[in-house]
Order: C-alpha cells, then structure tokens, then sequence
C-alpha cells in the first residue's frame, strides 16, 4: 500500500508551482550592463502542507460487526464482557437498551450484532442491535453526551390472507405439509380443534381440512411471520365442522361454529400435540407389577422432553414427587372437576401450589418418572375425586352467543365466507 507521505510527495512533484518563478537581474559595475541570475529555485511543500495531505489520505478502519448468538446460561453482560467489552461500559449500554427493551426476554437462538471500531488502544465498543421480532429492530450506538442512545424502530408489515386445503391420504401432518401449511399453523389447528378431535382415533384417510390464516410481509414482500387462523373447517367420516375466529363483547376471542357456540370446552381431550394414544382407560396388566390393575387414566407416548398443556383454566393444587407416579402435577378447574399429569420429567418454571394457569399453558415435561416403562405422559380427569376416562367424559360447552351479539356474528360470517372462497378458487386454478 502507498503510503500516506507518498502520496503527498507525489501529489507535490506533479502539482505546478502556485506562482511562476522570475529571475533576478543587477548591473555588472565593470560593464555597466544589465545581467540576470536564475532566480533559486521553489522550497519543496514538505512541512505544514505535507502533513495536512497526510491527514487527508489517512485510512480509517472500518467498524467490524461481530454475530453473537445467545445460548443456554448466557445474559447479555456475560456476551458484551467475552467479547472484551469492559464491565463499566457493558452496564451502561445495557441500561440504555433497558429504555425500549426487556433484556429478560431475551431467547436462546437470538442473534445479537456487537459493533466495534479498531483503535489504537484497541477495539472500541460501538454498540449492539437485535431484532426480537419481524416488526421490531432495537439498536444502542455510543454517543459523546451520554454514553449511549437506545432506538426501537417499528417495521410496518404488510397483512394477507393464505389458504391451505387438502385431502389426507396417510397423516394430517403429511396432508398439510403437502399443501403447504406452515408447522406453526398446523399446530393452532389441532388446538383448535382438539376439544372435539381424537387426532389418534378420529382422523381416517379420506377425511380433509381447509384453513384460512393471516400472513405478514415486509416492504420486499418476503414473509416473516403467520398469524391467527381465521377459518378452519375439517370434515371427518363425512361430517364437516366449522370454526370462525371471533371476539364477542365479553372481549374473549375464541372459535365459534355457524351458529355461535364456542369450540371451547373445560377441558382439552389432549392436553399434548404429536403424542400417540398407548393405553385407555380401564383394566389391564400392569406393565411394571404383573398384575390386572385398574388403569385409572390415559397415557399418551411421546419423546421425552415433549411440552404438557394445562387441560383448561384451573389452579395448581400440587406440583412434585408423588409415588409412583413420579413427578405430578394436579390442576383443580372448578368445584367438581380436576385433571392430573404424571411421570413428567420436569416442571415448568414456577409451577407450584396455589399457581393460576390458563388452558394451553405448559405445566411440564413428557418423562419416565415414577412406575415407567419409557417417557409418555399419564392423564387423568377427576371428577368429584373420582377417576373418569376423559375420552369419553361429558365436558360442558363453553360461551355460546345469543340476541344481538349472534345476530351481529351471522352478518360477520359471509365476509369471512367470501374471502376464503375467493382463496379457494384461486388456489383451485394454481394447480391444474
């Protein structure tokens, strides 16, 4: 690389001299005439304008951008400091970020950009940016006033409605891979429907779904998020039901069918997604004992680790050891009716007595707890302190709208029913 006093000297040799050079003249005393000396010659430009030249052709470096990705066990602090970021400094962009985002909430997986400039005294830190959703960046940059300045910028989305139907041939997994639902809105399904549905029992080749959900785009308009499931309908053995998604005036959004009965009921009939049914309700040879025992629940077999859902809103009555049934976990719904959850192995964090939980909340984790043979969750539903098979418990319905909030849901649906028919038919003629 040529250097920066090089570049001045050749600037120097090259460039003419600012004012032409004269000669001077005197008179010869022996002659009397007049004679001319070449008149010395241009001081080089090597002193106050060489340096300032240097200065100008100096090269600062770049800010380098370093990609950190938060794992098990780290905190911010720990990431800026083994990065060489000094503690004082780390506390102090920290705080900052504090202003417009909850370091707390920070995920495993999370990409974290710190920035530095090289420096003398070696890499200074510039700053930090994250982007913990598809709508928001946060940014903290050094300022010469206050240390650091924190900015949240709020991306506007674009929103669209997707479609997905198909017929299943083998599994509604592979159908809906087929028709290219997202894993994310293939889950809400089942939710959706799982008050209703044995997805182990109920769902046969020839049976299909339709779904309409929301979708969201950039300004480039790639996809960076779904959203809520709008319509589903599935029709099994022939039967169709229907759910619209909607928010009556007690300001409770939930799934309703055409004529305005929730979908939602005390209790879900699987309070566990992708598990398999591997034993009922009732007597059999206990696998462990030996013996015909009364199989006062249901196991559902699933890989070790696999979330627990809270089966409805209810309130923790115990969380721990329990016998054998290993690490439990007992949620009271109301006066009469509890559901139990055992052999887990672990609790979710802060799941303890007198704990409120809302249905749909992880209570814990598939495990072999206990009287196991492997990792499966055994699930019970206690009604008056009795054991009931819940497959076949009578579960009360959930809201259903009357007066003048079913009539307003009635003139909500057709704009629902247009949408996904408009969707229906294109996605019709997309794949002739």
């Amino acid at each position: 690389m040529v250097s920066a006093l090089a570049i001045a000297l050749i600037i120097d040799r090259d460039t003419p001299a600012r004012a032409a050079a004269t000669d001077t003249q005197t008179i010869d005393q022996a002659t009397g005439h007049l004679t001319s000396a070449p008149a010395p010659a241009p001081r080089p430009k090597y002193d106050t304008e060489l340096v300032r030249d240097a200065h100008r052709f100096a090269v600062t470096p770049e800010p380098e951008d370093r990609v950190v990705t938060v794992a098990p066990g780290d905190t911010l602090i720990k990431l800026l400091m083994d990065n060489g970021v000094d503690r004082a400094t780390a506390h102090t962009a920290i705080d900052r970020l504090s202003d417009v985002y909850d370091v707390r909430r920070l995920q495993i997986g999370q990409d974290i950009v710190l920035t530095f400039q090289e420096q003398a005294a070696g890499p200074a830190f510039l700053g930090l940016s994250l982007q913990p959703s598809a709508e928001r960046d946060i940014e903290v940059r050094a300022d010469t006033d206050s240390g650091f300045v924190a900015e949240e910028v709020v991306r506007e989305l674009e929103h669209r409605d997707d479609f997905a139907a198909a017929k299943i041939q083998s599994s509604l997994y592979e159908a809906a891979l087929d028709a290219g639902m997202p894993i994310d809105v293939l889950v809400s399904l089942v939710r959706v429907f799982s008050f209703d549905v044995d997805f182990q029992r109920d769902v046969q080749a020839g049976d299909s779904f339709e779904v309409m959900f929301d979708t969201y785009e950039d300004e480039l308009g790639n996809r960076v998020r779904n959203g809520e499931i709008q319509y589903a309908s599935m029709t099994l053995s022939g039967k169709k039901v229907t759910f619209y998604r909607y928010t009556p005036a007690s300001g409770i959004t939930d799934y309703f069918d055409p004529k305005g009965q929730s979908v939602r009921k005390t209790l879900m009939r699987t309070p566990i997604d992708g598990a398999r049914l591997s034993s009922g309700f009732g007597k059999r040879k206990h696998p462990i004992l030996g013996y015909t025992k009364m199989h006062k629940g249901v196991d559902f077999a699933a890989r070790s680790g696999t979330p627990i859902m809270a089966a409805g809103d209810g309130v923790v009555e115990i969380a721990g050891r329990n016998g054998g049934y290993g690490n439990y976990v007992r949620l009271r719904h109301n006066s009469t009716i509890k559901t139990a959850y055992a052999h887990m192995s672990k609790f979710a964090k802060g799941m303890g007595k007198g704990k409120r939980v809302k249905q749909g909340d992880i209570i814990g984790y598939v495990g072999t707890t206990g009287r196991s043979t492997g990792p499966h969750l055994h699930y019970e539903v206690l009604v008056d302190n009795r054991q009931e098979n819940p497959m076949s418990v009578k579960l009360p319905a959930g809201e259903q709208l009357k007066g003048k909030e079913l009539d307003k849901f009635r003139r909500f649906l057709p704009a629902i029913d247009q949408r996904v028919a408009s969707l229906r038919s294109n996605t019709a003629v997309a794949s002739r």
